[in-house]
């Protein structure tokens, strides 16, 4: 298992639409993805899962990750919540 605490820093926050990439790049990895918010545990493969976390800017979550590729998961889905153009 893989923990990685990040910063939210998106430049359009966590609207729709962010949130839709981030669950494409989370299915795209064959570990378990989840990330931890304000004592909430969500699968980040879910699109509804990650609509109830509320992100936005400047919160800190944690990523989850635990499986076969769970250090490039947490890598990747990290950057991306930090707003790293190369993750996507």
């Amino acid at each position: 298992m893989t923990r990685k605490t990040v910063e939210v820093s998106l430049q359009d926050g966590l609207d729709t639409r962010p949130i839709a990439m981030l669950v494409q790049m989370a299915s795209q990895f064959e570990s378990t993805v989840y990330i931890e918010y304000d004592e909430k545990h969500v699968n980040a493969k879910s699109i509804m899962g990650m609509m109830t976390l509320a992100l936005k800017n400047g919160d800190n979550v944690e990523v989850v990750t635990d499986g076969k590729d769970e250090n490039d998961a947490a890598e990747r889905i990290g950057q991306y919540l930090e707003g790293a153009e190369a993750a996507v």
